[in-house]
């Protein structure tokens, strides 16, 4: 369940603080609230860790491979 709460900061941090949350898709609550995460150690996974071992590489053959390999590896 969520609360509400009331914080006071600096009057020139707020608008940089809702710039930045916006500029990585954020409200500013949530920015808040997983900044408050982190300092209590309950840290979401990070994308890597979440995507890890995810991916199954393409075999030799499959065209996409084959594609790429002629662009990067010759």
């Amino acid at each position: 369940m969520k609360r509400k709460l009331t914080l006071t900061v600096e009057e020139n941090l707020l608008p940089v603080a809702k710039r930045y949350a916006k500029s990585r898709g954020l409200s500013l609550s949530s920015l808040v609230e997983r900044l408050l995460m982190d300092a209590a150690g309950r840290q979401e996974p990070s994308f890597a860790s979440r995507w890890r071992g995810k991916f199954q590489p393409a075999e030799r053959g499959d065209v996409r491979y084959d594609s790429l390999a002629k662009k990067y590896l010759r």
